[in-house]
């Protein structure tokens, strides 16, 4: 039978995952070849892509090979020699903001093609769900398919089936990770299965580099900075509230914006 959840209602069990011969990679004697496969366009800075460029870097520290694949929108800007671009790129709204993902169904036999060539003993989806990219590398991987998910509130497609139709795939992933505790609660609603949650890391040395001031920030306010995308999601209109009201009893405060985008109304 179902398991019941906390407010007792049915949910599925983990689903039964493929089985393969993983032997190769534990207690790894030797570099291991492995792909790490986004599902957004590579040319965007975002925490998918930053994540997959710093853990790309660590392995390759350790001397294994990596091969990163993408849709990309703009591959002659992109300079890691390891990066190998698949598919153009197309705005989908997901989750009040914008994720460009490849949905072109062209990709599978070139997908088959760079498996086959390639032989990676390792391929790491990076939200397997979201593009096409993901999808057909998670469909046509014979090899050990890791799967991190970094969305909280991902694509409402979920909501209306299309995590039945994406559970054969789902049972061909051998690891799973979150990113955080949101968003594991989220996935795992979709998805059930046996999560480990590894939270995004923070390369120390490239923010601790001595790095001159903004000298027209050197007059004695203090600075409030926000960093991220100027849409819904990032929270920009509740920084600019609480910034109201600090103003009253802190008039040497100052609010500094940091980010691409256009504020909408909201």
């Amino acid at each position: 039978d179902d398991a019941l959840d906390r407010r007792g209602t049915r949910r599925e069990r983990p689903a039964h995952r493929r089985s393969i011969d993983i032997s190769h990679t534990s207690h790894v004697e030797r570099p291991l070849k492995i792909a790490l496969v986004s599902a957004y366009d590579y040319a965007f800075r975002g925490g998918a892509n930053e994540h997959i460029r710093n853990l790309a870097a660590q392995f390759e520290g350790w001397g294994h090979t990596i091969k990163v694949i993408a849709p990309c929108s703009k591959p002659e800007g992109i300079t890691e020699t390891n990066f190998i671009p698949m598919g153009k790129p197309v705005p989908v709204p997901s989750a009040g903001s914008i994720a460009r993902v490849s949905l072109s169904v062209w990709l599978r036999p070139r997908i088959q093609k760079l498996l086959r060539d390639e032989a990676f003993d390792i391929v790491h989806l990076h939200e397997p769900f979201s593009g096409f990219v993901t999808l057909y590398m998670a469909g046509h991987s014979e090899t050990v398919n890791i799967a991190t998910f970094h969305s909280y509130r991902g694509t409402r497609l979920y909501g209306i089936g299309a995590n039945k139709l994406a559970m054969p795939l789902f049972r061909r992933l051998h690891g799973l990770i979150a990113v955080s505790k949101p968003a594991h609660d989220f996935i795992s609603s979709h998805f059930p299965g046996d999560y480990r949650i590894i939270p995004n890391g923070i390369d120390v040395d490239a923010f601790a580099k001595d790095v001159e001031p903004f000298e027209n920030l050197q007059d004695g306010m203090i600075n409030l900075l926000f960093v991220g995308r100027l849409e819904k999601r990032k929270g920009l209109k509740y920084m600019l509230g609480a910034y109201s009201r600090l103003k009253w009893d802190w008039p040497n405060l100052r609010l500094v914006v940091v980010g691409p985008g256009k504020p909408d109304q909201d």
